[in-house]
């Protein structure tokens, strides 16, 4: 976490200023200006008008503490004025740091991961024995029930394709060399309609 710190400016005063003419009428800026100029010549003032502020910086140190000592609640125009030393605010470093690393992974994608993070491993596959022993009994024209009928849901059943050949589907493979192969049935385009010349339009 950045440390806040506040440094004391002492070459520099704050003066508050409820009198508006200050900000407004030259005549008051010049009587305003010189109540400073004599602790220190080389005295400069920046105003600040909305906030009714008036910044003096001085060239020496002492000048401005003595200006402080003898000016600070004295009345100027009907109003009480008040000096304070102007201050700095450091937080932190000067420089924008990166953000720290303990939570980077949480961007995506993540930069690297984190510590201790590891890959998870797949679970095996599920392989159901009892479906496949029943799957390979099953022959051409026999069905197989997956699910039986209740009062409110139909059943499931599978049904085998006949083989076109009469033969078995998965024949040996010691018999496959001697046995011709069957003929494939060809495909028989179909046929385009006559044409009949319609009325003309």
């Amino acid at each position: 976490m950045h440390i806040k710190t506040t440094k004391c400016n002492r070459f520099c005063l704050v003066a508050s200023v409820t009198n508006q003419e200050v900000f407004d009428r030259p005549e008051a800026q010049a009587s305003f200006e010189a109540l400073f100029r004599s602790f220190d010549p080389e005295v400069q003032f920046q105003y600040f008008k909305s906030f009714r502020r008036v910044r003096i910086s001085f060239s020496d140190a002492l000048a401005a503490a003595e200006a402080r000592l003898r000016l600070h609640k004295t009345d100027f125009s009907g109003k009480e004025m008040r000096l304070y030393f102007a201050q700095s605010v450091h937080i932190g470093s000067p420089r924008l740091e990166p953000p720290k690393p303990d939570k980077q992974f949480l961007i995506s994608p993540p930069a690297s991961p984190p510590v201790g993070w590891a890959q998870s491993q797949d679970a095996m596959p599920v392989v159901n024995y009892d479906l496949l022993c029943a799957i390979s009994k099953l022959g051409p024209g026999d069905k197989y029930e997956l699910q039986t009928a209740t009062p409110t849901t139909p059943s499931v059943v599978v049904h085998v394709c006949d083989d076109e050949r009469g033969v078995n589907s998965a024949p040996d493979d010691s018999d496959q060399d001697d046995q011709p192969r069957p003929l494939r049935q060809k495909i028989v385009q179909t046929r385009r309609p006559d044409f009949t010349p319609g009325a003309e339009q």
